[in-house]
């Protein structure tokens, strides 16, 4: 037991230590998602921390894709791309909570409520940092009107592919958890997806209104999302 929990904290300080070298985190981003990685791995063990991981490796790299570009149009990531731990609390707190309820139960249900809220952190990134690359003409959710590139609730046809293909991304990761491989394919992939169209809804009516701020609102959205996933487990298994 405490070899494996050795090992464990070795491999997250690793990753951890590489994500500040590679200007992905900061100090205080860094530790957060150590102890956030560690919580992960004792709790759920190796694919929701696949999963995680996988989060983190995409939405690094779509963040710096193009990024000169993305300045050029205001809609960067502010403080050149590097996340703090309210980026990580917010993008990971909701599928801790999850995990720790799959780890006293030992229900399928909170697999998917847990993978959904990964997939609904990972869609959004995608959907975001890609959309305002490859998105044409981008609307307002709430209005359906036009507005630019990184606006808050703003959505795209190509931000939606890219919300659906990240959200099936970490869906995939699940199946290897359950027996009802299809069903937990189905509800991570549709509850991920609702949950970054929630992102922006959140985003263009709360966020816009200074109720809640970006990380906030990704918490939100990824609570709903795994809401969303762990419901449709139920109801399709």
């Amino acid at each position: 037991m405490l070899e494996k929990v050795a090992v464990d904290v070795a491999v997250v300080a690793g990753l951890g230590v590489g994500a500040y070298i590679f200007r992905a985190l900061d100090v205080k981003g860094t530790v957060a998602a150590a102890l956030l990685g560690l919580l992960v791995m004792e709790l759920g063990g190796f694919y929701p921390f696949l999963a995680l991981l996988t989060f983190v490796i995409l939405g690094v790299l779509a963040t710096r894709y193009r990024f000169h570009e993305k300045s050029l149009l205001g809609a960067a990531q502010s403080r050149g791309g590097i996340r703090s731990w309210g980026n990580v609390l917010g993008n990971g707190l909701a599928a801790l909570i999850f995990l720790t309820f799959e780890y006293f139960s030992r229900q399928d249900v909170f697999w998917a409520a847990s993978f959904a809220a990964i997939a609904t952190v990972n869609g959004d990134t995608l959907a975001s940092e890609l959309g305002k690359v490859f998105g044409k003409n981008p609307k307002l959710i709430t209005t359906l009107k036009p507005v630019k590139p990184g606006v808050n609730g703003a959505i795209s046809w190509a931000g939606e592919l890219f919300a659906l293909l990240g959200s099936v991304v970490i869906a995939l990761l699940a199946i290897p958890l359950t027996k009802a491989k299809v069903t937990m394919l189905l509800a991570v992939t549709i509850g991920g997806f609702i949950g970054v169209n929630l992102d922006s809804l959140i985003g263009a009516t709360l966020e816009k209104e200074g109720i809640t701020d970006n990380n906030s609102t990704n918490f939100l959205a990824s609570l709903f999302g795994g809401f969303i996933g762990a419901g449709l487990f139920h109801i399709l298994a």
